[in-house]
């Protein structure tokens, strides 16, 4: 339990660092005309929020830091 703490919490303190960092992209697509049941859409890349970063470092910190006190 305690190395699965240890883990997780550097995987995702990780993940955040490349999102904070702008490397993360989604690619997000979006309808510009429908007529009836033809359309034309367009795909473009989207950036991951850095709210969603920030929130991966502080929980990766929170879980590695209770894996690394956690004395069993």
């Amino acid at each position: 339990m305690r190395a699965g703490l240890i883990i997780i919490g550097i995987i995702l303190l990780v993940a955040g660092i490349w999102i904070v960092a702008g490397h993360a992209f989604y690619q997000g697509t979006d309808t510009l005309v429908q007529i009836g049941s033809a359309k034309i859409t367009a795909t473009h890349d989207k950036g991951v929020p850095q709210w969603i970063g920030i929130a991966s470092i502080v929980v990766g910190a929170l879980l590695a830091i209770g894996g690394f006190t956690r004395k069993h």
